[in-house]
This record gives C-alpha cells, sequence and structure tokens, in this order.
C-alpha cells in the first residue's frame, strides 16, 4: 500500500510538471502572438504572470493532492492547472499595472490617478475625449509634422506631434470623419486628421485617407 501512495503522488507531481510546462513553456508565446489572454498568454510584459502560473500549479498541486484523498495523482494535477491558471490570472493583472505605473511615470501623471480608461473597447488616454471608432489596426505614416489633437477636431487641445515621415500605430478611424486614432503600445495617445497620414508603403503624396 505505501508503495502504490507513492506512485500515486509520484505521477501526480509528475502530471503537475508536465501541465505547468505546457502552460508555461508552450501554451504562453504561442497565445502571446495571438493576443490571447488568461493562461495562456498577456497583452502586458513582464514575467509575473509565468511565475504567478508556478506557483499557483505548485500550491494548487499540494492542495489537490491532500483534498483528494482517494487519488490523489488525479488530485494533484487537476489542483496544479487550476492554480496555475489562478496565478497566472493574477500575475497578468500585475504585469498591467505595471504598464500603467510606466505608462503614467514616462506621460508626468500621478500614478494615483488612472492614466487610461476604456471606450468602445479601445484603451485612451485619459487626455483623450471618446468618439466612436471602427476599422484600424496596422500602421500609418505621416506625410508631414502634424500635430496631435485630443478630440477630433482641429480646434481641440494639442497632445503631441508626428514627425513627418514617422510611423504609427492607427489603433481606429473616427467614424463619420477622416480622422484616426494614434496609438502607442496599444493605447490610444491622440487624434491625427486623415489629409496628413498615409498608409504605409504607400508612395503617391496625394493620397488623401
Amino acid at each position: 500500500m505505501p508503495n502504490k501512495t507513492v506512485s500515486k503522488f509520484t505521477t501526480g507531481a509528475a502530471a503537475a510538471v508536465l501541465a505547468s510546462a505546457m502552460v508555461l513553456g508552450v501554451g504562453a508565446p504561442a497565445a502571446q502572438a495571438q493576443n490571447f489572454g488568461g493562461v495562456l498568454g498577456c497583452q502586458a510584459s513582464g514575467g509575473k504572470q509565468e511565475g504567478g502560473a508556478l506557483i499557483g500549479a505548485l500550491l494548487g498541486a499540494a492542495a489537490g493532492s491532500n483534498l483528494a484523498k482517494n487519488d490523489r495523482g488525479t488530485g494533484t494535477a487537476l489542483g496544479a492547472v487550476v492554480g496555475a491558471a489562478a496565478g497566472s490570472a493574477i500575475g497578468c493583472k500585475l504585469q498591467h499595472d505595471d504598464q500603467d505605473r510606466r505608462y503614467a511615470q514616462g506621460r508626468g501623471y500621478d500614478y494615483n490617478q488612472p492614466a487610461t480608461y476604456s471606450h468602445g473597447g479601445y484603451r485612451l488616454d485619459r487626455s483623450l475625449a471618446p468618439a466612436s471608432y471602427y476599422g484600424g489596426g496596422g500602421y500609418m505614416v505621416a506625410r508631414t509634422t502634424v500635430n496631435l489633437r485630443a478630440a477630433p477636431t482641429t480646434g481641440s487641445a494639442r497632445v503631441g506631434q508626428l514627425r513627418a515621415g514617422e510611423r504609427f500605430e492607427a489603433l481606429a478611424q473616427v467614424r463619420g470623419s477622416d480622422w484616426v486614432l494614434v496609438g502607442q503600445n496599444g493605447v490610444g495617445v491622440g487624434y491625427v486628421h486623415g489629409a496628413y497620414v498615409q498608409p504605409e508603403g504607400y508612395r503617391y503624396a496625394n493620397y488623401r485617407y
């Protein structure tokens, strides 16, 4: 009987390690490339998700082994998977917090106040006015040096600038207008009128977005 118990625990521990390796070593890179969230990837950079998943897997394996007295191997494996998922989610949240903190500090904000907010499925700098968005994605190039605006109007506050020839992330178009939402690391940081930008690789100066 002791040998069977040891064998079950060893099998469960091996399954836990295998589950952790699959989560951390195989799933994460592929999922990050596809912008998946949860245990398989995180849209904010950092190593806390992987660390959280590993710690969660180990703690979950121990808890599962103790709770599943009749089948410790299965309990260990299931506990490892559940623990890895919980630890991964916590780690990803910490990475997002770190990213927001760095972004706020880089723009001179007080981190005690949110640096960004969500609107229409997009994250926006708090200095921007929201709008109705559609499409977007990919990169564009500024045709000339042009100001970024806090709202899709020429009379709104200036919040930045694009230099002539500068490549930038076009997060979305503003519905019913020629304005483009300019992104930085997935966050909307300003609006630029389409007359001053063009799709990356477009060669004709008379193009109007």
